[in-house]
Formats: structure tokens, C-alpha cells, sequence
């Protein structure tokens, strides 16, 4: 009877241990969002912060396709916004959703975040970017990590200032070699912030090797190479999403 009844529990065991191995391989990798804590647009006195719709659209592509998503910011906690347009209705949708908009306003400090939870990690934009995403050296570190373990970085607009400082193991930057695009010089001369923004993207990001590629003022362009994915502007968040699930799917 004893023999039996470890048998049984012996056979109950491995189903179990089975199926939570099965439940594991099919769970999906959650995906990290990165938002500035950066609120002034240099010493203009101009408000600034993440982009809503550059948060509220590739949010929107990824949530609906069962994706769950965090948020960091460099400093965590309530991170300021920008660009805030509840006429949007995805905007709308995302900033009345109770469980996004609570994760936002509590958002991650980068020390709390443990990148193999994550298979993407996604700068958003927002002028706020150009002044605390460049040398965040923890930030940097959670996406070369989640990239050297087989996983998607992803930008749009000025999201891409996150990546211009992120080196790899083989000691070379992460955008080097690679297609990549963001917010251009054009785009922002047209927005009258050249002399402002601490450093031009554009230029920054062909320094460290990038090939940029870019489209007229306020086209959507999303540029993706080998697991690098960018957008130049508010206009692209959304593809930036779509070709983000695309990586994905793989």
C-alpha cells in the first residue's frame, strides 16, 4: 500500500513538474518601457517629460497582443509627461486604464529591475530623454544585458538617446554597424530646440557608428536591424510596436 502510494505521488510529481515546465516555456517574457524623469527643456523654462503618445501606442499593439509591460525611469516613481492629448483615444485608453496608469505613476528606479524578466526593452521619446537617458550607465547595462541574452531594444523619436552609450560585451557600441533612426536634425531645427538639446541625436548616433536613415519632417519611419528596432518621430510609436510583436513572433 505505502509502495503504491508513493508511486502515485511519485507519478503526480513529475506531471506536475512537467506542466510547470511546459507553463514556463509558454509564458511570455514581459516587456520593459523606459521613461524619462527629465521635466524642463533646458533653461528655457518649457515644460517636457515622456511623450504620451509615444507610451500610449506601441502600449496599445503590445498590451492587446497579451504582452505585459513595466516602467522605468532613471529616478522612478511618478515620471512627468508630455505631448498630453486625452483626444487621442489611445492616449485616452492608456491614461484610464487603472493598472497602466498606476505602474506609470509608480514606475521602477533601473536597480530594481532584473533584465531576464524582460525579452524587450523600449526607450520612449520625449525632449525630457535628450538630458537623463545618454549616461544612465544602469539603464545601459539592463539593455545591453537583455540584448545579449537574445532579446529586442527598441526607440522612438528621442527614445534613441538611451542607446547611443550602450556598449556590448565585444566592447562595441550597440548601434554600430546597425541601421538606426530617431528624431533628426531637421526635426529638430523645425522644432526651434538645436541650441537647446544637450547633444543633436542625429549626430550623436552616427558618431558611435550607427547608419542613420531617416525620412522627410514628421513621416512615419521605423528602422529595424538585427534586433535593434528605431522610430524617428511621434508618428512612428505605433509601427515601432507593430515591428516590436513582429520581432517577436519570431
Amino acid at each position: 500500500m505505502k509502495k503504491l502510494a508513493l508511486l502515485i505521488l511519485s507519478i503526480f510529481t513529475i506531471g506536475f513538474i512537467q506542466a510547470q515546465t511546459k507553463k514556463s516555456k509558454n509564458m511570455k517574457k514581459k516587456i520593459l518601457f523606459v521613461v524619462t524623469s527629465h521635466d524642463k527643456k533646458g533653461d528655457t523654462g518649457q515644460e517636457t517629460g515622456y511623450y504620451l503618445g509615444e507610451v500610449s501606442h506601441p502600449w496599445e499593439v503590445l498590451h492587446k497582443a497579451g504582452y505585459e509591460i513595466d516602467f522605468v525611469s532613471p529616478k522612478g516613481g511618478t515620471p512627468p509627461v508630455d505631448g498630453f492629448d486625452l483626444k487621442d483615444p489611445v492616449n485616452k485608453e492608456f491614461w484610464e486604464n487603472k493598472e497602466y496608469k498606476n505602474k506609470i505613476d509608480h514606475s521602477l528606479q533601473p536597480y530594481q529591475v532584473n533584465p531576464d524578466n524582460y525579452s524587450t526593452i523600449f526607450y520612449a521619446g520625449g525632449h525630457g530623454a535628450m538630458w537623463d537617458f545618454a549616461d544612465n550607465t544602469e539603464l545601459a547595462s539592463i539593455a545591453s544585458k537583455i540584448y545579449e541574452n537574445g532579446g529586442i531594444v527598441a526607440a522612438v523619436c528621442h527614445g534613441p538617446a538611451g542607446l547611443v552609450n550602450i556598449k556590448l560585451n565585444n566592447g562595441k557600441y550597440l548601434v554600430d554597424g546597425k541601421k538606426i533612426n530617431a528624431f533628426t536634425n531637421e526635426e529638430e531645427s523645425e522644432v526651434k530646440l538645436t541650441n537647446v538639446v544637450p547633444f543633436l541625436l542625429e549626430d550623436k548616433l552616427k558618431e558611435r557608428g550607427a547608419k542613420f536613415e531617416k525620412s522627410g519632417l514628421w513621416q512615419n519611419h521605423v528602422v529595424k536591424d538585427q534586433r535593434v528596432i528605431t522610430g524617428q518621430n511621434p508618428q512612428s510609436a505605433k509601427s515601432v510596436g507593430k515591428a516590436i510583436l513582429k520581432e517577436l513572433k519570431k
